[in-house]
Formats: structure tokens, C-alpha cells, sequence
């Protein structure tokens, strides 16, 4: 089957021919991961958490490029990032010489990263012609203040890359043409929904739809029935079979599944998500491994006040750094000599540390074990990866 790069390689028609589909709301927003500081210097860097007002201070006026003046390869050591930076780099490529994407116009590149606030947040705005512009948010990158974002999620009304969101999509819809699309994936596919659902009337009747790819959801006290109401139709939500970080929290919007020759957590990937012609591959529901694990993370947060989470995402993030990681992508991806080096790192952790994840670990065995139905044989049957997987494989 096809992936989004060759799609890339062999959709010719332009947007008038052939209106905006879900796919190529997916490769504009993996677009994001590219960074442009190198070709257009971006509107805002390296501030403080506490200054949403200030932003759109030096949002405008902004360079405009198209995807060929990424091509510089003096700037490819730091441009690319994401899950796979390998992907990203030859998505580039392919943009730059797609018929299709060709004309598009790359502008109102914004970029605040603060390590110590924490927020790592980016948006680009892709114009074509007077038709529409796609508004993309970036997904979580590898740094620590990223990743601490998406944890921060699960005990903050809101976090700053979502402020900063709101803020951008407000800001820059009076200087764009045309219909307004907002997507992205990952937390960038939250951010699409934070700032749609936090639009003010005049920018929300500009807004066609929301893409989200993968992205988690909010707490079910961030939106009021008034914005959940109007957003909602409006979201197209696509998640892979075993979808991990998608349904993270509460997804108000339907969502669709798509097919990833990926496993487990590697889905996450959208160079994995299956195309056929100008539509992705679509599954029937999400496996079974996907609806446990769902089940378990939903319960286990459950069990936790704010604080009580504050304090866990604290203990975790401090094992994290004693790791000696700078990549926290690799902590998430399966391999076994960093999750050795993660556990060897909580065992020498302070007293109070390990004794918070300990306890956080011991709660979420209890969920675990509850969920399988205290019948632990198909874990051992199976193995724990083969419990997380679709049975239909059997």
C-alpha cells in the first residue's frame, strides 16, 4: 500500500481540481517538524512562558518562502525532527517537487521554545492562492520541555503551547486569504482543536474543518457545552488501529481509524499510515490492544487528584533526566536498552522519588491486572506485547 510520501510522488492535480483531503491535511502538518530559523527567521524565540501578549508583537510582517527554499542543506543538521527525522527530511524533499504543492506559500512562521517554563511550541501558515490557508501546529519534538507539555496536560487546565495557539490562530487569520483549515498531529492535532474551540465568531466562521491526527484529548472540564458544540462538527479526528497517544484523555469529536503497518505504539508514526488514492486506508475500529489500554490509562488518571499528578509527572520527569537522555522520543519507542537505563535510574532515585513511583506503578499493575480480568494466562499465553495487539492476528 501507499504511504503519504507517495502520495507526494504521484498526485498531480492541483487544489482546483482536487479540493484539500485529510491527507494532505497529514503532510502539512508533518511539515511542522521541519525547522525554518535557517529561511525564515521565525516571528518569535527563546521567550518566557508568561508573555502570550507580546506574541503578536513580531508575528507580522513575515518572510514567505515555498517548500524548495527549505532545500539547503547547511541547515539539515538541525531542520528536521519528529519521530522519524529521516521521514521529515525526505517529506521535504517531496513537497518541493510535488505539482500539487507547488505553488503553496510557507509564512507566519512562529517558534517559542522555553526549557525551563516549560513550552516548545511552533505554528506555520500554508497559503494557496486565495483558496484557503492551512494553519499547522507542530507536534511534540524530542526536547524534555515538550514532552513535559503532554504530561502537564493530564493535570492543567491548559498549558502554554495551547495558549500560544489560541493566540496565533487569532492573530494571524486577518492577514491570510481564503477559507481557514487548522490541523496537525500529535499534540499539534490538540493544539488544532484548543485554538479552534477558543476562536472568536468572526475567525470560527472562516474555519472549515479541524484536522486531528493522533492527538490526544483535553480533561472533561477544559471546554465549556458551548465550544465543544460548535467545534465538534467541524473535527476530523484520525487515529491508527492502535492508537496510544490519540485517545489519551477525553475525545468529544467521532474519529475515524486508520490502517498502519506499524505495531503498537510505532502507529504513532504517520510515515506508517496506509493511503489509496486520495483518501487513507480506513479500518473498522480500533484494536483491542488500543481499547485495553485506553480502559487502563483512563481509570489509573481517575484515581488521582491534580496535585497527586503533579507530583507523579514530577517523579517521572526527574528519573527521565537522571537517564542522561536528550531524546525523549527514545523513551517511548520500544527500545529495550533505554527502558533498562530508565528503570536502573528510578532505582537510584531519592527516597521520595521512588517511593512516589512506586506507588503510581503499583496502582496502575492494579488496573492493569482488574482490566485483563485477573486472568494473567494471556500474558503468558501471548506475552504482554500479544495482550496489546489485535486477537484477530490469532
Amino acid at each position: 500500500m501507499a504511504t503519504i510520501i507517495d502520495y507526494l510522488e504521484h498526485e498531480f492535480a492541483t487544489f482546483e481540481e482536487v479540493p484539500f483531503n485529510p491527507v494532505d491535511s497529514l503532510i502539512l502538518s508533518e511539515f511542522c517538524m521541519v525547522r525554518m530559523e535557517g529561511v525564515l527567521e521565525p516571528s518569535e524565540t527563546g521567550v518566557r512562558s508568561g508573555v502570550f501578549g507580546r506574541i503578536s508583537e513580531r508575528f507580522f510582517p513575515a518572510k514567505h518562502a515555498q517548500f524548495r527554499d527549505a532545500l539547503r542543506a547547511e541547515f539539515y543538521d538541525d531542520m528536521f525532527t519528529g519521530l522519524v527525522p529521516s521521514k521529515v527530511k525526505e517529506l521535504a524533499l517531496a513537497l518541493a517537487a510535488s505539482p500539487r504543492f507547488r505553488d503553496v506559500v510557507v509564512t507566519r512562521y512562529a517558534s517559542v521554545f522555553d526549557g525551563d517554563g516549560p513550552v516548545q511550541f511552533a505554528a506555520y501558515s500554508f497559503t494557496y492562492k486565495d483558496l484557503f490557508t492551512y494553519v499547522g501546529f507542530r507536534g511534540t519534538d524530542t526536547s524534555f520541555a515538550g514532552w513535559r507539555e503532554d504530561f502537564d496536560m493530564a493535570y492543567m487546565q491548559s498549558v502554554p503551547a495551547q495558549e500560544y495557539a489560541a493566540r496565533y490562530l487569532e492573530d494571524v487569520a486577518p492577514y491570510v486569504p481564503g477559507a481557514l483549515i487548522v490541523g496537525g498531529h500529535s499534540k499539534g492535532g490538540n493544539l488544532a482543536i484548543y485554538a479552534a474551540a477558543n476562536a472568536s465568531d468572526k475567525v470560527l466562521s472562516r474555519i472549515e474543518r479541524v484536522y486531528c491526527h493522533d492527538g490526544p484529548g483535553f480533561r472533561r472540564d477544559v471546554f465549556s457545552k458551548e465550544q465543544v458544540e460548535r467545534t465538534a462538527p467541524l473535527v476530523h479526528k484520525t487515529v491508527p488501529q492502535d492508537s496510544v497517544v490519540g485517545m489519551l484523555m477525553e475525545t468529544r469529536a467521532a474519529y475515524r481509524v486508520v490502517h498502519s503497518d506499524a505495531k503498537g505504539i510505532m502507529q504513532h508514526d504517520p510515515f506508517s499510515w496506509q493511503v489509496d488514492g486520495r483518501d487513507f486506508v480506513y479500518d473498522a475500529c480500533l484494536s483491542d490492544g488500543a481499547l485495553f489500554m485506553d480502559r487502563v490509562f483512563d481509570e489509573w488518571l481517575s484515581r488521582y487528584s491534580d496535585n497527586e499528578l503533579r507530583v507523579i509527572v514530577d517523579a517521572l520527569f526527574e528519573v527521565f533526566e537522571a537517564s542522561g537522555t536528550t531524546n525523549l522520543s527514545e523513551l517511548f519507542s520500544g527500545g529495550a536498552k533505554m527502558v533498562g537505563g530508565l528503570m536502573d535510574a528510578a532505582r537510584t532515585a531519592s527516597g521520595k522519588t521512588r517511593g512516589v513511583l512506586t506507588g503510581a506503578a503499583a496502582t496502575l499493575s492494579e488496573v492493569v491486572f482488574k482490566n485483563v480480568g485477573g486472568d494473567l494466562s494471556q500474558i503468558f499465553r501471548r506475552g504482554v506485547s500479544g495482550v496489546l495487539r489485535p486477537r484477530a492476528e490469532e
